[in-house]
């Protein structure tokens, strides 16, 4: 008679994104983000599930606002302590947490059911400390000093981790995407290049980012055409902004199919997009996952996650020479291989997986 072995259970992780929860209806940086730590988790070998869809998010600095989040999140801890007591998860993970979004439950839980908790991308901001988010702030730095294992992601937030004491329990987990397959054979556009950019229509930062491409589009002289993805409330604002390009320039509007936006940017030559204000910049690595070489302007979501080299902030003339440099078809195609191969080195989902993995399973002995 042959006897084998039961098969190990994988290790159960609790996941939380107090700022935006994976299922969340409208598509963001923070919703892909938190997708991408599931799978992530997935393939570093745990079995994740949800834990909680409470936002606890406060963008105004509402005292009052706050107080009811305090409380519906005390209520929501309570009622995951009496159903996890008799079976609970191996591991905690938060993903983000700061002043205005802190993990308001998964200290409480995991501090009652003796299990490790970890946070990817904390943030301290000491002079939130005090005014209209110093309870939020409070709470954040609470959870931040309780976690077992810290994962930081960019450069701006590694500071302040560091000099409030968490540095043995800081990882770095850089940005990261599926690359998806190789992509397809690119078309011999000639002289005419393709562009692209995909981003949401808002106010603020991203009107300025294409207020910024539109500027360079006056000094651009090579021939081309330029594909804009995107809708939002500000998408009046924008179309203005590109009227005077009207015979190059294509609006597709909103698409979140990842399957049907891969295809578009396989079809194109460069991805174009200044960045300003930008918290990680997801899309730079989808980009360069699909070999689009990337024309960013030197901001920090960029110099992290861009192989090619930045242009100058709110300089048009600069921007529109660094797509002309890249009009050449021979620097584009070794521009194109490098970015790819920059995301799989280190950008990849898998390269993520083996950070959680190393990181977390010695929490489980």
């Amino acid at each position: 008679m042959t006897v084998t072995s039961e098969p190990t259970a994988r290790p159960r992780g609790a996941f939380y994104a107090p700022m935006k929860s994976p299922n969340h209806p409208t598509p963001s940086g923070d919703r892909e983000i938190a997708r991408l730590t599931l799978r992530a988790l997935d393939l570093a070998g745990f079995a994740p599930a949800l834990a909680s869809e409470l936002r606890t998010i406060d963008l105004a600095g509402d005292s009052e606002a706050q107080q009811v989040l305090l409380a519906n999140a005390t209520d929501a801890a309570a009622a995951l302590i009496d159903q996890l007591r008799d079976d609970p998860p191996d591991l905690w993970l938060t993903y983000h947490c700061h002043y205005k979004a802190p993990d308001l439950i998964g200290p409480a839980v995991t501090r009652d059911l003796s299990i490790p908790y970890a946070i990817s991308e904390p943030s301290i901001s000491p002079k939130r400390r005090d005014g209209p988010w110093a309870k939020f702030a409070a709470a954040s730095d609470e959870a931040i000093s309780q976690a077992d294992a810290l994962f930081w992601t960019t450069e701006r937030d590694r500071p302040a981790l560091s000099s409030a004491g968490h540095s043995s329990k800081m990882t770095h987990l850089p940005a990261f995407t599926e690359p998806g397959p190789e992509p397809a054979v690119r078309s011999n556009h000639g002289p005419v290049l393709q562009l692209m950019t995909v981003a949401m229509m808002r106010p603020g930062d991203k009107v300025e980012s294409y207020r910024r491409l539109a500027a360079a589009l006056k000094h651009l002289s090579v021939p081309h055409n330029l594909t804009i993805v995107g809708d939002g409330p500000a998408a009046s604002e924008v179309k203005a902004l590109f009227a005077p390009f009207a015979a190059n320039v294509t609006f597709a509007g909103r698409i979140d199919d990842r399957t049907q936006l891969r295809a578009i940017m396989d079809q194109a030559d460069l991805f174009l997009w200044p960045g300003v204000g930008e918290g990680v910049g997801m899309v730079f690595l989808e980009a360069q996952a699909a070999e689009l070489p990337v024309i960013a302007e030197d901001h920090a979501a960029a110099r992290e996650l861009v192989h090619h080299p930045c242009s100058p902030p709110d300089d048009p003339i600069a921007y529109a020479e660094a797509i002309t440099n890249l009009a050449d078809a021979e620097l584009r195609a070794t521009a194109s291989a490098s970015a790819r191969l920059h995301v799989l080195e280190r950008h990849s989902l898998a390269a993520a997986a083996r950070t959680l993995r190393d990181t977390l399973e010695p929490l489980l002995r």
